[in-house]
């Protein structure tokens, strides 16, 4: 409870922060021509600023000033680090359409801090495994955040869940740092939602996508289950981050099966457009991905003290639903000659 009432003031900064920030930076937006245009795979009609990932960053990097001590430790300060060049990055994309390899390579060197830092994976005897699975899990979550951001309000809703759900997690584990990261993360991305939810009033942009795509994987490193099986623990953040995991795999195999490059190539077959062609509207598809986020949360909040048996089964059902749903969320994509 003290460490409950310790964070909570940090989130409720990030959030004010944020929320007060949104209105000036999206003028500050117009201003610099740091926008996104209407284009042929866009819904929106007039020109949108690229902001939200600015105020995220600034409110988290303020929060963090005014509440913590701890970043001068070598972690945090790799977290921070990582994350301040995946903003950068993301900002640079958004203004210039940087090439797949460029980002890809800024990604990695971003994960390779957080690796130096101490920040990595430590399942496996053998560290090349350790090392090899935190690269392709930071990498893999950044860009799966990164993918999610295509509709108002579901990669910033999105992130909000997974952080709180983190955050939670980490209190009942007594571990500040990741319930630190979890606190700002929702904070900041909750003050920023409120906007989005607006559609075309402000968008995420890169910047915003990958930064939140970044910290959440270190969040999922970070998180320690002490006298708890790492054989059932591995898991958690594979659930918490399970929404953005499946939309990825879904685009992912559905461009391959249409021959076509998974990370150029870009296209309206993400989970949340299929869910359009199968009625709903936007309302509509943010209940269902947010839902889910939170069923998906909730089952990785109870599976750490579960047994073997119960957690495996869960996680087993987890899959097949989501190989049930990528299975007809491709039968409805065809359905609709949406394939090309």
């Amino acid at each position: 409870m003290s460490l409950f009432l310790l964070l909570i003031p940090v989130m409720v900064t990030a959030l004010a922060l944020s929320f007060l920030s949104i209105p000036f930076l999206r003028y500050l937006g117009f201003k610099i021509k740091h926008l996104d245009h209407p284009a042929a795979r866009k819904i929106h009609q007039t020109p949108v600023p690229l902001m939200g990932g600015v105020a995220i960053l600034g409110a988290s990097l303020i929060s963090l000033i005014i509440f913590s001590e701890p970043f001068y430790l070598k972690e945090g300060a790799g977290i921070l680090t990582g994350a301040g060049i995946m903003a950068v990055l993301g900002f640079w994309d958004d203004s210039r359409s940087l090439s797949a390899r460029t980002k890809l390579l800024g990604q990695a060197g971003a994960a390779l801090i957080l690796i130096y830092s101490g920040v990595r994976i430590n399942l496996f005897q053998w560290e090349a495994a350790n090392f090899g699975l935190t690269l392709l899990w930071v990498v893999g979550v950044t860009n799966a955040m990164n993918l999610m951001d295509n509709m108002d309000g579901v990669a910033g809703g999105t992130a909000v869940i997974s952080a709180f759900f983190y955050f939670m997690i980490a209190l009942f584990n007594g571990q500040y740092l990741v319930g630190l990261l979890g606190a700002t993360v929702v904070g900041g991305a909750l003050g920023f939602l409120i906007y989005n939810l607006r559609p075309g009033y402000i968008f995420l942009g890169d910047c915003g996508s990958l930064l939140l795509g970044f910290v959440l994987a270190a969040m999922g490193i970070k998180l320690r289950f002490l006298g708890y099986d790492k054989e059932i623990t591995w898991m958690i953040p594979v659930l918490v981050m399970g929404m953005p995991l499946l939309d990825t795999g879904l685009v992912i195999w559905s461009r391959l099966r249409r021959g076509v490059n998974p990370l150029t190539t870009p296209g309206k077959d993400h989970l949340s457009h299929r869910l359009v062609l199968l009625g709903l509207g936007r309302i509509g598809v943010l209940a269902v991905i947010y839902t889910g986020s939170i069923v998906l949360g909730a089952t990785a909040f109870m599976i750490k003290s579960a047994s073997y048996g119960v957690a495996y089964a869960a996680l087993a059902a987890v899959v097949a639903l989501a190989g049930l749903a990528v299975i007809l969320l491709e039968r409805v994509y065809y359905a609709h000659g949406d394939c090309n």
